[in-house]
């Protein structure tokens, strides 16, 4: 898919990689619409040169709250309106928005795992995805198709973990969540394929984000870039999270697949 005067949703884009991503785009030309909870704080640094100047006339920013359909509609609606007063047709989505919360299904001293928490992590990762994918996709049906012999219409991209292959003790609700994206991700490229749309799964292991650097203990983080961490022995940045969304947007073969971006790390049962 050609990046340049396309329209691109990235939810969670204000920060970690979701903004990451939002940057990427911007360098390709691409116009991106941004919906989260907060703005993004650092949209006009002045070292980062991708989103200065003219590029901000090709950002806009949505709040929204991914546990309620009707702002997940308002969104979408205010983005397709967008589209209409640039010219910039929809090109696709990053599903970047998520939330990680540890629990045991039952702690060392007997407690359940919190039904609040378990309820919120399905909202914000699984029905947030699958809601605002639905919404986005449905108007992507109708964009005009590339002039190209694959005559492509857009790209769905969304964001599993590791942790649906290697889940830990106390990440039973996280890696439910993200082994189910896992799931949805071949039938929703079958039930797409005739609109000429794609969809693509990205697995990172972890990235230096501010979600994970607040989710692991001090001893677990040592631990993982000593011990789980391959080559390179380093978590994941995000500028080559944003690379490959590039990559997978750009590439139109790739369809159906669920991509591991882990560095060769494989999480064992105990770190």
């Amino acid at each position: 898919m050609r990046l340049a005067n396309r329209t691109f949703l990235i939810s969670g884009g204000s920060s970690g990689l979701g903004f990451a991503s939002v940057t990427e785009l911007l360098k390709a030309d691409a116009f991106v619409a941004i919906l989260d909870k907060l703005p993004p704080s650092n949209i006009e640094d002045s070292s980062n040169p991708s989103t200065t100047s003219g590029s901000l006339s090709r950002l806009m920013y949505v709040r929204v709250d991914l546990t309620i359909i009707s702002e997940i509609e308002y969104a979408v609606q205010q983005v397709v309106s967008w589209t209409n007063s640039t010219g910039a047709p929809l090109g696709g989505l990053i599903n970047g928005a998520g939330v990680a919360v540890g629990g045991q299904i039952v702690n060392r001293i007997g407690e359940m795992h919190s039904v609040r928490d378990w309820e919120h992590l399905l909202a914000v990762n699984l029905s947030g995805t699958f809601h605002l994918t639905r919404l986005v996709a449905s108007h992507l049906v109708h964009v005009q198709k590339e002039d190209t012999p694959d005559g492509e219409r857009g790209v769905i991209i969304m964001i599993s973990s590791s942790s649906a292959y290697e889940g830990q003790a106390g990440q039973v609700g996280y890696a439910a969540t993200k082994g189910a994206i896992l799931s949805m991700t071949l039938p929703m490229a079958r039930d797409l394929a005739r609109h000429n749309i794609r969809v693509v799964t990205i697995v990172p292991s972890p990235f230096e984000t501010p979600m994970t650097n607040s989710f692991f203990s001090e001893k677990t983080d040592t631990s993982l870039k000593n011990n789980v961490m391959l080559y390179p022995r380093r978590y994941g940045l995000p500028q080559e999270f944003a690379a490959t969304v590039r990559w997978i947007l750009e590439c139109a073969y790739v369809n159906g697949e669920s991509f591991r971006l882990s560095g060769g790390a494989r999480v064992p049962a105990v770190l």
